[in-house]
């Protein structure tokens, strides 16, 4: 009797082993299949981006200083160029600068959007607009002179 069910005792705790050794089984091939559709299904960041996403991409990062206030233009001439970057604002020096990150592999990339960029930037300094307030405090005064020379005339033709 004794014996027996030493047997029995010894059956049901390799059978509890395997079940246990076949549950682990499972369970890790589960694990390792969710694993993989995660890495198939990674978001690829392009263009614009935070500097999180542009160091996670694994190429290396260097980095330039832009003192302009008018980042959107450069964001433009960026993107056209195909550039991923990231913005970064550094509020202790005055005024503002901007650092923009960048991959390495896209230094060539960045530098004829900066090339661009700046040409945009002299072109519109060198061509400075009329402010429109001037011209409309110059077309009200044509109008003030309009205005009187017309009542000048209506006063002469009522004299005659």
């Amino acid at each position: 009797m004794q014996e027996e069910l030493e047997q029995k005792s010894v059956a049901i705790s390799i059978k509890a082993g395997k079940l246990t050794a076949n549950l682990l089984k499972k369970a890790l091939e589960k694990a390792l299949t969710e694993m993989t559709k995660s890495q198939k299904n990674l978001k690829i960041y392009k263009g614009k981006q935070s500097v999180k996403h542009l160091v996670r991409q694994g190429a290396g990062v260097s980095n330039i200083e832009i003192t302009d206030g008018n980042i959107k233009s450069f964001e433009r001439v960026a993107r056209k160029y195909g550039v991923d970057f990231a913005l970064k604002k550094d509020t202790t020096s005055q005024p503002p600068r901007y650092l923009v990150f960048f991959k390495s592999r896209d230094a060539d990339a960045l530098t004829a959007a900066f090339a661009e960029y700046s040409g945009k930037v002299v072109k519109r300094q060198s061509q400075e607009k009329p402010s429109v307030r001037r011209q409309l405090t110059q077309l009200q005064e044509v109008v003030r002179k309009m205005a009187q020379s017309l009542s000048r005339n209506k006063q002469q033709e009522v004299t005659r």
